[in-house]
């Protein structure tokens, strides 16, 4: 863990977090100790990726979007240095072969035994609810043979909903399922169909978790406009 993280954690984070947000943990004790993992949740704000890790005592590196790394000027380096610090992870989220490739700096942090933390859905929910999960997941669950550990975030999107900069004091709490193993697919990491089962599966942990309607189209493409969501599904 770097002296930058732990420090960050400790006297920063921690603090404002417990005395703004006053979290809820449950399941903690599903998150190994030692060895790489993969941390799979649903995603409704910025915050989460604070949030999340705050309540755990590992560090967790996240893929973060490739943006991040990539601007120019003064903030662009500032941003950059401190996704960098952070141990922040670089990943193409265009789909396809550039998302798979970039997804190889995921698998060394899991084969170097750390935690990597993932959302499935690619971007945040441009609803609440939990869209259909990208295969990239699986391919790295399959690949570095580790166990997946499905997370709900609650009440994250209400403490900072999409174009909100920064979060309002309000309760959140933090899901962790029970860890999801794939050992015996690990031979068959490159077939499209095994991936999909796979990410189908982790996802449906997921919403078991955080409660959240399913909706089979993934958030990216509700957000671009090219496919339009269902509508809610109507209360009982």
């Amino acid at each position: 863990m770097s002296t930058f993280y732990r420090s960050a954690r400790t006297f920063v984070v921690r603090p404002v977090v417990r005395a703004l947000f006053n979290p809820w943990v449950k399941g903690r004790a599903h998150v190994p100790e030692t060895g790489g993992a993969i941390l799979a949740s649903n995603h409704l704000s910025v915050s989460d990726s604070v949030f999340m890790p705050a309540s755990l005592d590992r560090q967790v590196h996240f893929l973060a979007k490739m943006e991040y790394f990539t601007g120019t000027g003064l903030k662009g380096w500032i941003t950059r240095k401190f996704f960098v610090a952070i141990n922040q992870l670089p990943m193409d989220r265009s789909g396809g072969a550039a998302s798979l490739r970039s997804l190889q700096a995921g698998l060394e942090a899991l084969q170097e035994g750390k935690l990597l933390g993932i959302y499935p859905e690619g971007t945040r929910s441009p609803d609440g609810r939990l869209h259909r999960g990208k295969i990239g997941v699986a391919k790295l669950a399959l690949t570095a043979d580790v166990p997946v550990v499905p997370i709900a975030m609650i009440g994250t999107d209400k403490v900072q909903p999409i174009g909100q900069s920064l979060p309002r004091p309000g309760r959140v709490g933090v899901i962790f399922g029970e860890p999801l193993t794939f050992s015996h697919l690990k031979d068959r990491k490159d077939e499209i169909a095994v991936l999909r089962q796979v990410t189908d599966e982790i996802m449906e942990a997921i919403r078991r978790l955080s409660g959240q309607e399913y909706v089979d189209v993934y958030a990216a493409d509700v957000k671009s406009g090219h496919v339009q969501a269902p509508p809610r599904a109507a209360r009982t």
